[in-house]
């Protein structure tokens, strides 16, 4: 048969209340007695009851319990009281950091002419001085820009110009090609009329093949007439 599980929550009736009360509380004291024995641990109870009455169970003594807890209660807050090393160097660095931005920020100020009045003598000359080294820097990195840009166009000057110089040869070369082609377009009427009064003129090889007697049988004249570029006879 299992055990009926018991809710949990404030028995109203009160005898029953009170013989609960008992039991439980002999059982608490029971598993402290059971706990000190087996782990040799120290153990204070204390309880009241919705009467007020005491209860109290100690392993060894309530009061030495109770000081024993005191005092390690008393360390503690000794120890929150007092910053970890780790926290302390935090602390000091954040401080250390904290100037620095302040007077960082304040030196700033007096560059950008804010906040001067309150300065003595020294402390001018002293911001003057620095406003003149950052002034000169300043000027230095301009006048190095400045010739840098100058040799970047000066480098594409000198690319522009070679590219001209280029486009000028290939046209020269281009008009040459055509004065080249126009003088043989002007010389190709004479080489044809030259080549068809060649063509037209007979050769002496010619007159003696006219001359000759009847060709034999079977003779082609056409071979002869393509040979020596002469007409077909008809």
């Amino acid at each position: 048969m299992t055990r009926r599980k018991i809710q949990i929550k404030k028995i109203d009736n009160f005898a029953k209340r009170k013989v609960t009360f008992s039991k439980r509380r002999r059982g608490l004291f029971k598993k402290a007695h059971e706990l000190s024995t087996l782990c040799d641990a120290e153990i204070a109870i204390v309880v009241f009851s919705d009467t007020g009455k005491l209860f109290e169970y100690s392993s060894t003594s309530m009061g030495q319990v109770i000081e024993r807890r005191n005092l390690q209660s008393e360390r503690i807050d000794r120890l929150d009281l007092i910053p970890s090393p780790e926290l302390q160097l935090e602390s000091s660095t954040y401080a250390i950091l904290r100037k620095e931005i302040s007077e960082k920020t304040q030196e700033l100020r007096q560059l950008k002419g804010e906040e001067i009045r309150g300065i003595d003598f020294e402390e001018l000359k002293h911001l003057e001085k620095s406003l003149q080294g950052g002034l000169s820097r300043v000027m230095e990195t301009k006048k190095e820009l400045f010739l840098k840009e100058i040799n970047t166009l000066k480098r594409k000057d000198e690319l522009f110009l070679k590219e001209i110089n280029t486009l000028k040869r290939k046209g020269a070369e281009l008009m040459e090609e055509n004065q080249q082609l126009k003088q043989q377009m002007e010389n190709f009427p004479h080489v044809v009329q030259a080549v068809v009064a060649q063509q037209g003129r007979p050769s002496e090889s010619t007159t003696q093949v006219r001359s000759s007697a009847n060709p034999p049988e079977g003779y082609n004249s056409s071979d002869i007439s393509l040979t020596l570029g002469l007409p077909f006879p008809d």
